[in-house]
Parts: C-alpha cells; structure tokens; sequence
C-alpha cells in the first residue's frame, strides 16, 4: 500500500491537475457524448445526474448515470475541491458494494471494464423514496443540525430528562458524547434543502413510503449494517453510523441508491488492541467527513489549496485502511476520463 509520505507527494504532485475540468452539463454542451444530447442535467451537493426519456437500455430500463464529482459539502454548502475524492469515493463504494449488495440490492449496472475507480457510475433510474436512512451505533459529536449529539446537547440545556428522536424515547442521561447507543437506532431523515430527523410515522403519514416500505428498507439496513460491522471488525474498526437511499426499480423492488458506507456517507473509528475505541487528542481516531466538517470555521468558508490536500490525503489514507487495498489512481485528465467512461458504459447498456 502507499505510504503516507507517498500519498502526500502524489496529491501535492497531482492534486490541482485531477481537480481540473469541465462540468458534465459542459461536456455535454460541447457534444462529446452524442447519446446525451438533451438530457437532464441535475447538479446535486456532490455528484450530478444524468437521464432523458430516451436513454434506456436495450431491455427498455431507465438509465441514471451518476458523475461523482470532487465538491465537498459540509453543512449543506460546497467547501471547494478535494483532490482525488472522486476516485477515492468511487472505490470505497465499489468495495461496500461487494458486502451487501444482496442485502441492500443495488440500481447499479456491472459494465465489463468499467474501472472500480470510475467516477460515472451507471444505473437504473429508480422511482427515489425520499427519505435518507441514517442507522446510528454511537452518538458521535457532530456539529449537523440533524445529529443526535446536536439534539442530546439541547435536551441537557433545557434541563430534559428524557427527549424524543426519529421516534425513540431516549433518556438524556444515559448518553454521553462518543458513546455507544443502548442499541442500533434507525433515525430518518428528509431529503431537502435543509434536512430534517424524523419520525418514521411522518413518511408514512405523508406519502413518503408506506409502512410495509420502511419496514423493508429498515430491516434490511439493520441486516447490512452488521454485516459491515463485522468486516470492520477484523480490520479494526467500527461502524459509527451509516447514511443510505433507496428507491424502487422497474420489477418493483426496494434497492439502494447511491453510495453506499463510503467516508461521506458513513463514520469508521479505528479500535485499540483491546478492542476499545481509539483517540487522539481526547477525540476517536476517525475516517470521515467529519475531520473536514470539523475545520470549517465560519458559514461560508472555502477551504484553501493546503486544507483540500490534508483532506485528500485523510482520505487516501481511510481508503486503505477499510479496503486493505492499495489506491491505485487513474491519471487521465478527468474529462478524459468521464468521457471514455461515459461511451464504455452507453455502448455496452444501449
């Protein structure tokens, strides 16, 4: 695997030159992925989207293909770029994917020769159940609106006893920051703008999903996250806490969308020989978002060329160590890469 030293110089030799390119939207509007002419661009937080009532594929499935981009967000706002996070991103999923793919199934499509480091990812247009499932071990310290940590502290300011959560009655004093849940919390929450924790009754009562549909896609989150749990386990580390989509596909199954357990998406904290959580610092050694949500020091921060190459070199770093693979990353230019990627995948599906 690379050594630190080794990720270092890569991302400072390499990092403005992977960060730089055109938009999808651009591509496109230069013409140099003729089959997407005219279709629907959608720009999300981190990775945009692409589909049109024509792109199909041969068996008349509806084609979504996401393009990850290198856009960090934290706090619902775009930080900049972070060298290499794309790739990085990509090849966790892709890693994930392998786990619990039959638990959680998948809108992805296998294209031979697509590279686990591609960062157009090709899949099934789902009917989007709008909910983010977020499945919580321990209450880590966050500073998201929508953490439990961020709810406990207001429920201790306002001298509560007890406080209610995504529908679990929680006793205020028998949490503590960093510290593991009396047991695996499902703790929903909205996809908007702003984000909102709540109670699994408020998608069924609201046409979110029907019960029978959270039912399913709850146990089968429960189901994966131990399985990942104990993939961890092994490799010391734990499972913090996990944030998943899903939507329902044209045989009228549930499937995950998106990413899934990625350094975005999920916390991982490394263990001690004991088994015990390991710090730094009086804080858990971690691989997640979370050390770059943690540097961001006013509303609208952009972080500057040095914080994005520490960022990426966190990243780097945690790859290896969920994946105990080396990172082996592609040096095209990046349009390049989307591009060739993009004709790999429409070639094969349509």
């Amino acid at each position: 695997m690379l050594t630190d030293n080794e990720i270092k110089e890569l991302v400072s030799d390499y990092g403005a030159r992977v960060n730089e390119g055109r938009t999808i939207k651009q591509i496109i509007g230069d013409n140099e992925i003729a089959k997407l002419t005219g279709a629907t661009v959608l720009d999300g937080k981190v990775s945009d989207s692409v589909f049109s009532d024509s792109l199909k594929t041969r068996d008349g499935v509806p084609i979504r293909l996401m393009f990850r981009g290198n856009r960090i967000s934290t706090h619902d706002v775009n930080r900049g770029a972070i060298p290499f996070k794309d790739q990085v991103l990509a090849q966790n999923h892709d890693h994930m994917l392998g786990l619990v793919k039959d638990t959680l199934g998948s809108s992805q499509f296998e294209v031979e020769g697509l590279l686990p480091s591609s960062t157009v990812i090709p899949a099934e247009n789902l009917n989007l159940l709008m909910v983010e499932n977020v499945m919580r071990m321990y209450m880590a310290e966050s500073s998201t609106s929508t953490s439990l940590f961020q709810h406990w502290l207001k429920a201790k300011e306002e001298g509560m006893s007890a406080f209610e959560y995504a529908g679990h009655e929680i006793d205020v004093n028998s949490l503590s920051p960093n510290g593991k849940l009396p047991y695996l919390m499902d703790t929903p929450s909205t996809k908007e703008k702003v984000d909102r924790t709540i109670d699994p009754a408020y998608l069924i009562e609201n046409g979110v999903c029907t019960s029978g549909q959270y039912q399913n896609l709850r146990n089968a989150s429960l189901m994966a996250f131990g399985t990942v749990s104990q993939y961890l386990r092994v490799k010391g580390m734990v499972l913090v806490d996990t944030k998943t989509e899903h939507g329902i596909n044209t045989a009228n199954q549930i499937v995950s969308a998106d990413e899934l357990y990625t350094m975005d998406s999920s916390r991982f904290w490394k263990l001690t020989d004991n088994g015990s959580v390991m710090e730094r610092d009086g804080k858990p050694v971690s691989f997640s978002k979370e050390f770059a949500r943690g540097m961001v020091k006013n509303a609208d921060m952009q972080f500057s060329t040095e914080q994005s190459n520490e960022i990426a070199v966190r990243y780097i770093v945690g790859l290896q160590s969920l994946t105990g693979k080396s990172f082996e990353p592609d040096l095209r230019p990046r349009d390049q890469r989307i591009i060739e990627s993009a004709h790999l995948i429409l070639e094969a599906l349509t």
